[in-house]
């Protein structure tokens, strides 16, 4: 069997977390590769909506296995806080959750360290999510981290070391801070003992042998990778499809089917370039009707149409197989569409994506007619208004990779196949 990775295409806030519940039921297992609590990934079903951070989204399927795998860095206080919500609905996950001994964890330092480290740039701030996300992969490439598997050794102490080696880190910064989280965060180790920890790394190799099907979830986006993305407002790991690899510990030739998320306009949270990015009505109207703020930090999103010059880099890097268009919805009082199909950069026509998207970078657009119709109520692509159908043939001629599912509302039942 193989590997089918599910991943954003765009700057994140693709609609995953959605996605991968709907595919869930044809998979046995599911695993979250990399990230951390900085990724939000919400469904919705039954009249109600479920935002994930750690947890993969396969959770609300009990029969399915669900793994946090060694690429993720795992925070205890925002775990215990998403099992406490579920267990409210009676949803026991002690049973179909494992969670690798090689994840990183997050401490209260490293959140601090975020914090103070953001204050301390100033203008230049690149928007962290302050979730302690880039000092805990900091410790980890550093060789410094503490790591789930480390509850089974000489935790306390280890914890210690680390936490000494932050005050005097914090030293360097102007900056107030208290340690009234500790509490909560060792509260959040205890429930970590409770859950099954094991070498994921073994465990899924294992799987394959014994032809189950998996799904890789990633968070963030491509575009926010932290070597291929909008450098330096990227996040901290590969977002992109070979971190499946290094952070499941599987070979690049266990990899089949690979999904492509991307959103039928764009959107960003925080700084960083952002090209194609709507600073008027139409900018307002994206984000009024697609409720464009973040899942995790609530922050409102930054709003564009869709540019495929950075859609096609994408693809490129992630070898998509299938595309899943989201929010398409959104667009339906729009009597006119706008596409990025090319950059002008320093008066020059380009279709790639520049070293420096910080640069002069003008986005070139080709304009399409809007359907102006209610999709929410569709169900079967037969329905599809001939705008629509005209927007995504457009879709498939510029990005040469087939669409396989459209979205058209928040709930699992508004996915259409094509």
């Amino acid at each position: 069997m193989k590997v089918d990775v599910l991943l954003g295409l765009q700057w994140g806030d693709e609609g995953k977390g959605k996605v991968v519940d709907v595919l869930t039921p044809s998979y046995d297992i599911i695993c979250r590769f990399q990230g951390g609590p900085n990724a939000g990934h919400t469904l919705e079903f039954n009249n109600r909506k479920h935002i994930l951070h750690n947890i993969p989204s396969g959770i609300f399927r009990e029969d399915k296995l669900n793994m946090i795998t060694n690429g993720v860095v795992l925070d205890p206080m925002v775990f215990k806080r998403e099992i406490d919500s579920l267990e409210i609905l009676g949803i026991d996950l002690t049973k179909n959750l494992w969670i690798s001994k090689k994840a990183h964890l997050i401490l209260p330092t490293h959140r601090i360290l975020d914090a103070a480290s953001e204050a301390a740039k100033g203008k230049s701030k690149i928007g962290s999510t302050l979730k302690g996300i880039g000092p805990t992969y900091m410790d980890k490439t550093g060789r410094n981290g503490l790591r789930v598997g480390d509850l089974d050794l000489d935790f306390t102490s280890k914890y210690e070391a680390l936490k000494e080696k932050h005050r005097k880190l914090l030293m360097q910064y102007d900056y107030e801070y208290n340690l009234d989280e500790e509490e909560r965060f060792f509260d959040g180790i205890e429930l970590i003992r409770k859950f099954k920890r094991v070498d994921t790394e073994y465990a899924i190799n294992r799987f394959l042998e014994e032809g189950k099907s998996i799904l890789a979830e990633g968070a963030q986006g491509t575009l926010l990778d932290i070597d291929f993305g909008s450098y330096p407002f990227v996040t901290s790991s590969n977002t992109i499809c070979a971190g499946a690899c290094t952070g499941m510990g599987i070979a690049p030739t266990t990899i089949g089917e690979v999904y492509g998320i991307f959103k039928a306009y764009c959107t960003r949270v925080g700084s960083g370039p952002f090209p194609s990015e709507l600073l008027d009505e139409e900018g307002e109207k994206l984000r009024d009707i697609g409720k464009e703020y973040g899942s995790t930090t609530g922050r409102p999103r930054r709003c564009g149409w869709l540019d495929l010059v950075a859609l096609k880099y994408s693809i490129m890097l992630n070898g998509v197989t299938q595309l899943i268009m989201t929010k398409t919805d959104v667009l339906d009082t729009f009597d006119s569409i706008k596409v990025v199909t090319a950059y002008s950069v320093n008066n020059e026509l380009t279709d790639q994506l520049p070293f420096d998207l910080s640069v002069d970078v003008k986005p070139i657009f080709t304009e399409l007619p809007g359907w102006e119709t209610d999709l929410t109520g569709i169900r079967v692509k037969e329905q599809f208004p001939k705008e629509l159908n005209e927007y995504i043939r457009f879709l498939e001629k510029e990005l040469k990779v087939p669409i396989k599912f459209v979205s058209v509302g928040p709930d699992r039942e508004q996915i259409i196949e094509m």
